[in-house]
């Protein structure tokens, strides 16, 4: 019997028994509204990264000819 076994405040801890703990579980309106935010932030990077590339591309090698 280790210490798994024992009663810690009159709650069986096992190792082997998995948690019955659901969680939040979301509707699925706020599944939706979730994903909407998901894919406008994945987009919104997008374009950021897109601009980053284009301006770098703009300003290209000639940011190293500036005077000292």
């Amino acid at each position: 019997m280790g210490r798994a076994d024992c009663p810690i405040c009159g709650v069986n801890i096992a190792m082997n028994e998995p948690a019955k703990d659901d969680g939040i579980v979301l509707t699925e309106a706020q599944k939706r509204a979730q994903r909407s935010r998901s894919i406008a932030i994945a987009l919104s990077l997008a374009a950021l990264v897109v601009l980053f590339y284009l301006m770098t591309l703009v300003k290209g090698p000639i940011i190293l000819l500036r005077p000292m």
